[in-house]
């Protein structure tokens, strides 16, 4: 792997999300022993509790330094705003405690999953905008950082959410190259109009095709999960070399977190993430070799 880049994984390539019911969940220790063994040295933390009660003990039996999290909660209910608070408390205080520097932070709709959302109104999306400046200063006191992650089926998805949330926040973005094209937005166009708001990456790789249904709302986001809507880096529409190109050009040193959204169901091959973050390894290697 060429040296120099920050290279991280997540639990997420292997199938393990906070989703309830999303698919087989793999053994902490079989997917860090894996990302051990292709050679990456760090990763995201996955869901609450999939690390044991002690995942510094568990990271450090592979090797594996600790970026940080990710961390989906309603930000736009006054209802929920404290249990979103706590939430992010006892996240950031986990993170912390494994070293990691960054909470990666999505502004989920309340519901389970990723495959509806309902609109929000102003008073709504402005309490939004508050919870998440909270919730960095509840990080920034455990020494994170925070970034907001556009993701699909969450209340800042759409380019013009992501535009509308850069103009009335401070906070930094987690640039996620495949949920940003999910929601409609060009991520190296993103990243060349606002290089100063680049906080965090997570490289994905996506079949604008299936994009384009899960926009349209003929394929679900959870289906079109299943169907092939993610793939390794460099087999899908995303120019990772243009996007990665594009950050470093302009000064980004932070990690790269290689993932794909993936659902393993009964008795689907486990070999998959594997093999498929291997390939990715090794398209993002050519990508770092070519700068």
């Amino acid at each position: 792997m060429s040296t120099g880049f920050r290279v991280a994984a997540a639990p997420i390539s292997w199938g393990v999300s906070e989703v309830p019911g999303w698919g087989t969940k793999l053994d902490a220790d079989l997917v860090l022993a894996e990302m051990a063994e292709l050679g990456v040295r760090a990763t995201e933390l996955g869901p609450p509790g999939y690390l044991s009660d002690d995942p510094k003990r568990l990271l450090d039996r592979y090797g594996l330094e600790l970026v940080g999290g990710f961390l989906a909660v309603p930000l736009h209910d006054a209802e929920t705003a404290r249990d979103s608070l706590r939430a992010a408390e006892r996240s950031a205080a986990q993170f912390a405690e494994c070293g990691g520097d960054v909470l990666v932070l999505a502004a989920a709709t309340g519901l389970d999953g990723y495959d509806e959302r309902p609109d929000l109104d102003d008073e709504s999306w402005a309490r939004l905008v508050e919870t998440a400046d909270r919730i960095a200063e509840v990080a920034a006191a455990r020494g994170l950082r925070t970034v907001l992650h556009p993701h699909v089926g969450t209340h800042v998805e759409t380019e013009a959410e992501v535009e509308r949330f850069l103009a009335d926040s401070p906070m930094p973005l987690c640039l996620d190259t495949g949920h940003l094209m999910l929601g409609g937005t060009d991520p190296v166009a993103l990243a060349a109009k606002h290089p100063e708001r680049v906080g965090h990456i997570h490289l994905k790789d996506v079949r604008a095709d299936l994009c384009e249904q899960v926009r349209a709302g003929s394929v679900a986001f959870t289906d079109a999960v299943a169907g092939g809507l993610f793939v390794p880096l460099g087999e899908g529409d995303v120019d990772t070399g243009a996007m990665v190109r594009a950050v470093h050009e302009a000064g980004y040193r932070g990690w790269y977190v290689i993932e794909q959204d993936t659902a393993l169901r009964p008795g689907a091959s486990t070999s998959a993430p594997r093999l498929d973050t291997e390939r990715s390894l090794a398209h993002l290697d050519q990508v770092f070799s070519g700068l």
